[in-house]
């Protein structure tokens, strides 16, 4: 993956991508820090997507899986879902937060997910992984097999600890040492919020 690393790395360090914050802010895993990375930003624009999405799909086959479709929770995963489906030419579903409460009020739009399909689950930034594990309960609950997990920038440690748990490989394009920020720990809201 070494061959992605460098490009990866420049497109999240543009600066309206990480923020470098003079004061905490409240980050949506309910964590603090003074980085702040908008992962949709560093792929607007459709080369830099289509690259992100071909390394993502290539650290699923350098870790030797095959999936039949890829998807995330909304709104970060989205964009990453589609780039990955388009790479890997395979279907591509998106997870709700809640069911629509109309229609077909279903979790799971796009692909129909079930017992035995193998699933690739993406996000953009990874803190405590709360989206990403919400994914991953929603996946196994409609009958798939989560095969492999990636994300964007994973800025803390327990995605890791959770998807080795449950022996899901789990690969993150970046992690906070990559881009030289201090990595994002329960703790540390504590220890912000009392300074």
């Amino acid at each position: 993956m070494s061959q992605f690393k460098a490009r990866l790395c420049e497109l999240i360090n543009q600066p309206d991508v990480l923020k470098r914050l003079p004061e905490p802010i409240q980050l949506a895993s309910g964590e603090w820090s003074c980085d702040f990375i908008d992962g949709k930003l560093a792929v607007d624009d459709p080369e830099d997507l289509d690259f992100v999405g071909a390394a993502m799909h290539a650290a699923a086959l350098e870790a030797g899986v095959e999936f039949d479709a890829v998807g995330g929770l909304v709104l970060g995963a989205v964009p990453f879902t589609f780039a990955i489906s388009q790479a890997a030419r395979c279907k591509w579903f998106l997870i709700r937060k809640e069911p629509k409460g109309r229609g077909t009020n279903l979790w799971v739009e796009g692909a129909r997910i079930a017992a035995g399909s193998r699933v690739m689950l993406v996000d953009d930034v990874v803190t405590t992984g709360g989206s990403i594990k919400l994914a991953y309960e929603r996946a196994r609950l409609a009958g798939a097999k989560v095969v492999f997990a990636t994300a964007l920038v994973d800025r803390g440690n327990e995605a890791s600890g959770f998807f080795a748990s449950v022996d899901v490989p789990y690969f993150p394009m970046l992690t906070y040492a990559d881009i030289g920020i201090e990595a994002v720990h329960r703790e540390h809201k504590r220890a912000t919020a009392a300074g």
